[in-house]
């Protein structure tokens, strides 16, 4: 299963990598239960889709929704940054893609 969303890009004074696109709070349990067994310390570890760019990469839950790290390459090759409005697609490992 893959979830698509638009997300303006935030900053986070968290672990790096520091922008990240915060999914809709109502995918939240939707996701969670779909990705058990997968979890790790609250972290689910999926396979994203930014414009043409696919990646590996891990969200984690921050007051009731999960963040997905953009990483600085995926940044630089779609020309994004944060305030820009992006859609992006996640899957879980093992899922076919979109």
């Amino acid at each position: 299963m893959a979830w698509e969303f638009e997300a303006e890009l935030i900053e986070w004074r968290g672990p790096a990598p520091f922008v990240f696109a915060p999914l809709p709070a109502e995918l939240f349990a939707e996701i969670k239960d779909a990705a058990r067994g997968l979890m790790y310390w609250g972290q689910i570890p999926v396979i994203a889709t930014v414009g043409q760019t696919e990646f590996d990469t891990a969200m984690w839950p921050k007051d009731g929704r999960f963040l997905l790290p953009i990483k600085v390459a995926v940044q630089r090759a779609e020309r994004i940054d944060i305030g820009d409005v992006v859609t992006a697609v996640v899957r879980l490992p093992g899922e076919p893609d979109r």
